[in-house]
């Protein structure tokens, strides 16, 4: 009886609390039959964080507005490649991309992130894993509808490799912000724009909030990227700027790009220039790929009905 009584109470208690949880939490957004609410904001938020610290830096309302950018871009790519790509595979590109991604955040292994997260009390790796898969398979989708467009100038890459010699050559640790001319603003005005938010907040927490590439999460960050993989263009434009400081925009087809040089190294290697080759080519293949992306995710999101609370 005693225990029939205790099981009752703890029910009762329960009930209130979920009520007391539920009148807490509103619907902020709506796209099309999905909702996001205060506390997916939250949540997603810690995520941002996650993937780039400085981000603690900003405001609360720019965090939480770029939390319910990213959680209706993921509903929209959920939804689209729920059309055409069976989820329920495994990807074998997981563990390889969350290697990077660790790697990216200065963490030595899976382990030590693993305990990070555990710390921070708001993402396990298995979420963190969710989130890669859905990535993964949007490329996917991407590489299954514009394979066919992709256009390698496999010739020049050779020709290029050819002329390389075996001596000391540099590599940059980059961030971007990738930005495409608004209607409404001048390209003149938007740049000042940018460039203002980057004295203010910092370039990573700018290409949070501006940059239209799928590096924005990371704050722009790109890694270390060898000079031979960089087009004639952009390298002149980094030799012409010091370590810590950031381009003037580059023109690149119909959208621009700023890069900041966060560390430069010099390396002495031989070159295998049969790997240095695939390397070009899957450099410019990504490249490619990444503006179809862009591309297609437009045209989708034109589709969908988002409904702001």
């Amino acid at each position: 009886m005693h225990k029939k009584i205790v099981t009752i109470v703890f029910f009762i208690i329960s009930f209130f609390l979920t009520k007391i949880s539920l009148a807490n939490i509103t619907i902020v957004t709506i796209v099309d039959n999905e909702i996001i609410t205060n506390y997916d904001l939250k949540k997603e938020s810690d995520y941002l964080k996650i993937l780039n610290p400085d981000l603690s830096n900003i405001s609360e309302n720019q965090i939480l507005n770029l939390a319910k950018n990213s959680l209706i871009n993921e509903i929209i790519k959920k939804k689209e490649i729920e059309k055409f790509i069976n989820t329920e595979n495994e990807n074998l590109f997981v563990e390889d991309y969350l290697n990077n991604l660790y790697s990216k955040l200065n963490f030595k292994n899976e382990e030590e992130f693993r305990l990070f997260l555990k710390q921070k009390n708001s993402f396990t790796l298995n979420e963190i894993k969710e989130k890669i898969k859905l990535e993964l398979f949007w490329n996917e989708l991407i590489y299954q509808k514009y394979s066919n467009q992709l256009k390698i100038d496999k010739e020049a890459i050779i020709k290029k490799v050819n002329n390389l010699d075996n001596n000391k050559q540099e590599e940059y640790q980059l961030s971007e912000i990738i930005f495409v001319k608004k209607k409404d603003l001048t390209l003149e005005k938007q740049i000042d724009q940018i460039q203002m938010s980057i004295n203010e907040i910092g370039f990573n927490n700018t290409a949070n909030i501006y940059s239209i590439s799928e590096s924005s999460k990371l704050g722009g960050k790109l890694g270390w990227i060898n000079e031979n993989s960089l087009s004639t263009k952009i390298l002149k434009e980094l030799k012409s700027i010091k370590d810590k400081k950031y381009t003037n925009p580059i023109k690149l087809g119909n959208n621009y790009i700023i890069l900041k040089i966060e560390e430069i190294r010099v390396n002495e290697t031989k070159i295998d220039k049969n790997k240095e080759i695939e390397k070009m080519i899957q450099v410019e293949t990504n490249k490619q790929l990444n503006q179809f992306s862009k591309i297609y995710f437009k045209k989708s999101k034109m589709n969908y009905s988002i409904n702001e609370k």
